[in-house]
């Protein structure tokens, strides 16, 4: 479905929903813009449009799944997955074993009905997200009814749905309060990601060093990372980017030049090209693409482990050597390689953070600098312009830090997307030449970054001082960053958890519903905390610092 018929369809639904509301004689929960939340809705993030009333259902024990209508069939399985993992965490593993003839005389849900308009379930930027949730349906009371033009928005309903349900330790039955509910919802941003990566502090600066995924700098086991997918769908952020190899590391397997692999860690820190495949698959089920990163011309230290020939000289090992062809022809074969396994629209380049005297003083690289009439900030250029060219032989768009846009941004591919992380003012320049932008602007959403207060995360704006509304489209999304030099799989969820939640919902949720004091949310994203810890993500707690620990004798709850 195109972006015209996507906005007909959301705006089809909300006068529907508005009509249903009127006749379930439904109380709607906001009654005025600016995020005011005038009952207790827990919902994370914040649907675009919200009703409820004042009743309460039961979920029936046999609660069962109907697509009748729907037009997608479902083969791969990955809408009929995603109804039995939302069951497992409403259920939370507690025995439900009411008495449910004694409810005989209670509204009883037996089962959701999803209907999905299209058949197809390519995972690609920008697909439709949007969902239309009824609980009850007001044709069929016993169901509640989910509707989405694709089953990636039925899959945002089903996490929605979730928040909706609780376990009744009275009745000992899944209770759903506040009935009847219509909600009307579609992301604001369709690029909402997440990195994961190293990062040390140097004079103040935040340095990227080696992957995001921790899987250079601290390797993470399978099970960390499918955690860490997991953890996102529900807060509705779609974009994973994986940094998979940096100066320390180089653990993934690349066939075309297998020695690469030399660079990982050791011989137990490796992902194979299986390995890989699975994760996109495991993130392409759940309605997450993920973004990979081979960052050059720096950051690559790992790689002459195997290709000596790739360093400068013995002595001066990064930025890779410009003058080699060699090096290109590398660069080729991994991207090649990737076009197999990564079937994102882009693929990231890095392009940061690039010391060039390596190439000044090594006499042959010196000696083809003149021969070619470059010094080393033409060289950088030519580096990168030449790594993008590859890129897009292989079909791909380009992600680049926003160091290649300051250098040289007129002559980037207009097929680039800026990655923006040095600071304020950046967005509006890139947008303003009309290229994408991405932001994640470090003093705000760098998450290695624990005196960055969850408030802060809330209230960083990506589209800020940008008000022509051409440009405003420009700016694609947004990304949390979690550089990993003193994060592994012991303490990577706490630091992520609850702030990359206060940003998801800065990108999910529509502005003018967005909170303007984010201390009105406190409430809301504390439950969603707790939500998370129930769910068995470790969610550090608001107060504090990021990863703070909590304070004594007090229930999450409370």
């Amino acid at each position: 479905m195109g972006k015209m018929a996507s906005e007909a369809f959301f705006v089809v639904v909300v006068v529907a929903a508005a009509a249903a509301v009127v006749l379930a004689n439904a109380l709607p929960v906001r009654s005025e813009r600016g995020g005011v939340e005038k009952d207790e809705v827990n919902i994370w993030p914040m649907p675009a449009w919200v009703s409820h009333g004042r009743g309460h259902l039961y979920m029936s024990n046999d609660f069962v799944l109907s697509t009748e209508g729907s037009g997608y069939g479902d083969a791969s399985g990955i809408l009929k997955d995603a109804f039995h993992r939302m069951l497992a965490v409403i259920k939370l593993d507690h025995v439900v074993d009411a008495n449910f003839s004694a409810l005989h005389d209670q509204p009883l849900l037996q089962g959701l009905r999803i209907v999905i308009s299209s058949p197809k379930d390519q995972l690609q930027y920008g697909i439709d997200e949007s969902y239309k949730l009824m609980v009850p349906s007001p044709e069929k009371p016993a169901y509640a009814h989910l509707v989405a033009p694709t089953v990636y928005g039925a899959l945002h309903g089903l996490q929605t749905f979730s928040q909706l349900c609780h376990f009744n330790f009275t009745s000992r039955v899944i209770k759903v309060h506040m009935s009847p509910w219509t909600i009307i919802d579609q992301p604001r941003f369709s690029y909402r990601g997440l990195l994961i990566a190293t990062s040390k502090m140097k004079d103040g600066i935040a340095v990227k060093l080696p992957i995001f995924m921790d899987t250079s700098r601290h390797y993470l086991p399978l099970p960390v990372i499918r955690k860490v997918i997991d953890s996102m769908t529900y807060a509705k952020l779609n974009v994973l980017h994986w940094h998979i190899v940096d100066t320390e590391s180089f653990p993934l397997e690349i066939p075309s030049y297998p020695k690469l692999w030399n660079g990982a860690y050791s011989t137990s820190e490796q992902y194979s090209v299986a390995d890989a495949a699975e994760i996109v698959s495991f993130a392409q089920k759940r309605g997450i693409n993920v973004l990979a990163e081979i960052d050059v011309p720096g950051h690559a230290l790992s790689w002459g482990t195997g290709y000596p020939s790739l360093w400068p000289s013995k002595d001066c090992q990064q930025p890779l050597d410009v003058s080699n062809e060699f090096t290109f022809k590398v660069i080729d074969g991994i991207l090649s390689d990737f076009s197999k396994i990564f079937k994102f629209k882009f693929v990231h380049l890095g392009g940061d953070e690039v010391d060039t005297s390596c190439w000044t003083t090594t006499p042959h690289i010196s000696k083809w600098l003149k021969k070619n009439g470059m010094n080393e900030s033409q060289a950088y250029q030519y580096f990168v312009l030449r790594a993008q060219n590859l890129a897009l032989s292989h079909g791909y768009e380009i992600v680049n830090w926003e160091e290649t846009f300051n250098n040289f941004g007129n002559k980037l591919s207009r097929k680039t997307v800026v990655h923006n992380w040095l600071g304020g003012g950046v967005a509006q320049q890139v947008v303003a030449s009309g290229l994408r932008c991405i932001v994640s602007n470090q003093d705000k959403w760098y998450l290695d970054h624990l005196d960055t207060t969850w408030q802060e995360f809330y209230a960083n704006e990506p589209l800020t001082n940008i008000t022509n509304l051409k440009q405003q489209k420009l700016v694609i999304g947004g990304e949390v960053c979690m550089w990993g030099e003193r994060i592994d799989g012991s303490d990577i969820e706490q630091t992520i958890w609850p702030r990359a939640a206060a940003a998801a919902e800065r990108l999910w949720t529509p502005y003018d519903e967005l909170a303007k004091d984010p201390r009105q949310v406190t409430g809301r994203l504390a439950h969603f905390r707790c939500l998370l810890n129930q769910r068995g993500v470790a969610a550090a707690p608001l107060a504090g610092q990021g990863r703070a620990a909590p304070e004594a004798n007090r229930g999450c709850f409370w």
